[in-house]
C-alpha cells in the first residue's frame, strides 16, 4: 500500500509556525497551535516532524537551505543590484509588524545561541548571507552604483546594522519596521555610493589603504 500523500507541505507548516512563534514566542509554541494555524492535527506534526523540537530544526534547516535562493529571487526582481541589496536587507522586516513579535522571534535566536544543533544552521545561514551581501555590493560597485570598497566588511556591517536596526525600531516604536531598517541601511552606504558628496573621500580612503597593504 503506497503511503497517504501528504496535503501540505512542509514549507507551509514552518511558515505557519513562524505566525505562531511571532505572536507566543518558541517557548509558549505548541504542536497543537501550529496545527491549527495550518490546518493540521498535532499528530500528523508528530509523525512529520518527531516532535516541537524537531519542527523548529526544520524551521532552522529551511531557512539555511533556502538562504541563496532567496538572494537569487531578490536579485532577479531588481535591475539595479544597489537596490537589491537595500530590498535583501530590509527584507527580514517583512515578518514582524509588532514589536511584540520582535521580542519573541529573539527568543528564537537565544536557542540559535546557546543550542549547538542550532548554532550550527545559524552559522550556515550566516556566511550565506554574508556572501549574499557581498556579492551584491561587488556588483553594484561593478555597475558603478558604488566606489571601490571592502565588500567583505561592509557586507558584515551591513548584516550588523539590521539586526540591530529592527531591535531599534521594536524600542522606540516609531514608524515601520521597514521605513526604520532602510533609513538605517541606507546611511550605511552613503558613503559609498558612487553619487555621494562623501564618496570621493571614501574612494581616496581606500586607495590610501590599499597603498599601505602593497607597501607593507
Amino acid at each position: 500500500m503506497s503511503p497517504r500523500p501528504r496535503t501540505i507541505a512542509d514549507e507551509k507548516i514552518i511558515a505557519a509556525a513562524a505566525k505562531v512563534i511571532g505572536r507566543v514566542g518558541p517557548g509558549n509554541l505548541t504542536l497543537a497551535d501550529v496545527g491549527k494555524e495550518a490546518g493540521l492535527s498535532a499528530a500528523t506534526l508528530v509523525q512529520r516532524f518527531g516532535s516541537k523540537r524537531g519542527l523548529l530544526l526544520a524551521m532552522a534547516t529551511s531557512a539555511a537551505g533556502s538562504m541563496d535562493a532567496c538572494f537569487d529571487m531578490v536579485r532577479a526582481a531588481h535591475p539595479s543590484p544597489l537596490a537589491a541589496l537595500v530590498a535583501a536587507a530590509t527584507d527580514i522586516t517583512r515578518y514582524f509588524d509588532t514589536p511584540a513579535e520582535v521580542a519573541n522571534h529573539l527568543a528564537f535566536l537565544q536557542m540559535d545561541l546557546s543550542d549547538p544543533d542550532f548554532h550550527r544552521l545559524m552559522v550556515i545561514s550566516s556566511k550565506k548571507t554574508l556572501e549574499g551581501y557581498r556579492r551584491l555590493l561587488r556588483e553594484a560597485a561593478d555597475a558603478g552604483e558604488l566606489v571601490e570598497c571592502d565588500t567583505q566588511r561592509l557586507a558584515r556591517a551591513i548584516t550588523a546594522v539590521c539586526g540591530g536596526s529592527l531591535i531599534q525600531w521594536a524600542v522606540f516604536r516609531q514608524g515601520t519596521a521597514v521605513a526604520w531598517v532602510r533609513g538605517d541601511v541606507d546611511a550605511v552606504l552613503e558613503p559609498y555610493r558612487a553619487n555621494s558628496p562623501r564618496s570621493a573621500r571614501t574612494t581616496r580612503r581606500v586607495a590610501r589603504k590599499a597603498s599601505r597593504q602593497k607597501r607593507s
